[in-house]
């Protein structure tokens, strides 16, 4: 090689550096209006993300699933953004940050950082939150963008970095964001639910369907949506218990479809009622916990509007139970999942605490709880075996977890049960997070996985709760769940 080749990439750095020196010269010096003042308040709102993490809460306060999951999503690929700077961005290239001569004291920082310049932390989170949320809901993306540009262009016009360092942090935090979609794919990712059509009336305007609203679930602004989508549509608002009896009324008045806006546990009194009578249900969701119509593919009145006027509907399994109670005989049916053990404790604790501090926060305080319990594993006879467990899940369809994301049901008719066994051990908690960490069809000491069409569970204590979409009872004795293939037909926008 000769000599001029080893002094090829020494030269072509100099003149990058020296364009770097020229970009940063220009835009320090150049006045912009307005932006004297607010480019420099704007660069110090996003210090330890605090502008991002407001944005976030401010997104998923909208209460819609998108948001949500999009808040979701940059808030995670910006603490992959931030890990990454930290530990090693700041690292690997010790430079130094720019002069201020150039700058005129108004723009500069109050407090300069004292970090190397390369790359741009404060671009990279900008970019990773603003890409993440972008990857999940284009319009709140595109809403960021300027905002996340701001940040970035304010670095280099307060002086604190070159634009090589913006540049470099940018690509970090985009592809931080892309990382976390690798990890955890966005819904657009995911295929969608299985199921081929299934027979259902069309219904222009919602002419002939019949929605019962769940006044006990957060349900007034979605309601209010849908009944603007579907303007020849009936609708009735009703406490939870009503629920049923007000549906009854609407197939004497001749409904050609049922409809039910609230939570999973409104979606299950309603299932009842339209498999009694042979009529397609509408699900739209409106309480704390929706995940049957979110693995349906319903999120919101759009959706759900458009699949009733176009007729567009599958049919979707049932799991049933049947079991003893201290009244005698008792069968039901559940959409979602069936558990036995520390789960319905659970479910009993969240409803107990969620009128003072709201669903969410609720689940939280009820989980830690549950997992610092001390109490005793139920014993149960399970394929002819007496067990300790801590939990029985039985899932309505298999449920499949990618990466660290919670389990999601691609096949709502795939006619299996998914049967999970966490044993029984000194403390629920460990287990279950093994359990957890483990996955869903895996064998280990801490739990055991399996698919079938039929369970029965004997020599449960009387008195065991019992948790089913939501709701808790208190069995006894003999267990038996089962499927009943593709027993429930829902509207639901098909694909394409």
């Amino acid at each position: 090689m000769t000599a001029d080749a080893h002094d090829a990439h020494p030269g072509t750095r100099s003149r990058l550096l020296a364009l770097d020196s020229r970009l940063f010269h220009a835009v320090a010096s150049r006045h912009w209006p307005g932006g004297d003042r607010l480019l420099p308040r704007l660069s110090h709102s996003a210090n330890h993300g605090v502008l991002w993490f407001a944005a976030a809460a401010g997104i998923a306060a909208t209460r819609t699933p998108r948001a949500r999951r999009a808040a979701a999503r940059g808030t995670a690929s910006l603490a992959l953004a931030s890990a990454t700077i930290n530990t090693l961005g700041k690292r690997s290239v010790r430079r130094p940050r720019p002069l201020l001569d150039a700058v005129p004291l108004i723009r500069q920082l109050k407090r300069q950082p004292l970090t190397t310049s390369f790359p741009s932390g404060h671009s990279a989170s900008a970019a990773a939150f603003a890409t993440g949320v972008a990857l999940e809901s284009g319009a709140w993306g595109a809403a960021l963008a300027p905002v996340a540009a701001g940040v970035a262009l304010s670095r280099v016009y307060t002086g604190v970095h070159f634009p090589s360092d913006v540049l470099a942090g940018a690509a970090l935090g985009a592809g931080a964001a892309f990382a976390v979609r690798g990890l955890v794919p966005t819904r657009s990712q995911l295929p969608p639910p299985g199921r081929p059509r299934a027979d259902a009336p069309a219904l222009p305007g919602g002419r002939g369907l019949a929605v019962v609203v769940n006044d006990g679930a957060r349900t007034a602004e979605r309601s209010r949506a849908l009944r603007d989508a579907l303007p020849l549509a009936s609708f009735t608002t009703c406490e939870p218990g009503e629920l049923e009896r007000e549906l009854e009324k609407a197939v004497e008045r001749g409904a050609r479809a049922l409809g039910v806006c609230g939570g999973d546990g409104s979606v299950n009194a309603a299932v009842g009622v339209a498999v009694r009578h042979g009529l397609p249900l509408a699900v739209l969701p409106g309480g704390t916990y929706n995940h049957f119509a979110y693995d349906i593919g319903v999120e919101g009145p759009r959706e759900l509007s458009r699949a009733v006027e176009c007729g567009d509907a599958v049919a979707v399994d049932l799991g049933r139970f049947t079991t003893e109670t201290a009244d005698g005989p008792r069968q039901g049916h559940f959409l979602n999942t069936l558990s036995l053990g520390v789960y319905p404790d659970l479910v009993r604790r969240r409803a107990r605490w969620a009128h003072r501090v709201g669903g969410w926060p609720a689940g939280v305080l009820a989980a830690a709880r549950v997992l610092r319990g001390d109490g005793k594993p139920m014993r149960a006879e399970f394929r002819g075996r007496t067990r300790a467990l801590w939990l029985l899940f039985v899932g309505n369809c298999v449920y499949h977890r990618l990466g660290p994301a919670p389990g999601r049901r691609f096949d709502l008719a795939d006619g299996l049960l998914d049967v999970r066994l966490v044993h029984g051990g000194r403390r629920p908690g460990t287990r279950l997070l093994a359990a957890a960490l483990a996955g869903p069809l895996k064998h280990s000491p801490a739990q055991a996985a399996v698919r079938m069409r039929r369970l029965r569970v004997d020599g449960v204590a009387p008195g065991t709760a019992m948790a089913y979409d939501g709701e808790v009872a208190l069995i006894q004795g003999e267990l038996t769940v089962e499927k009943v293939p593709e027993a429930v037909i829902v509207y639901r926008p098909l694909p394409g």
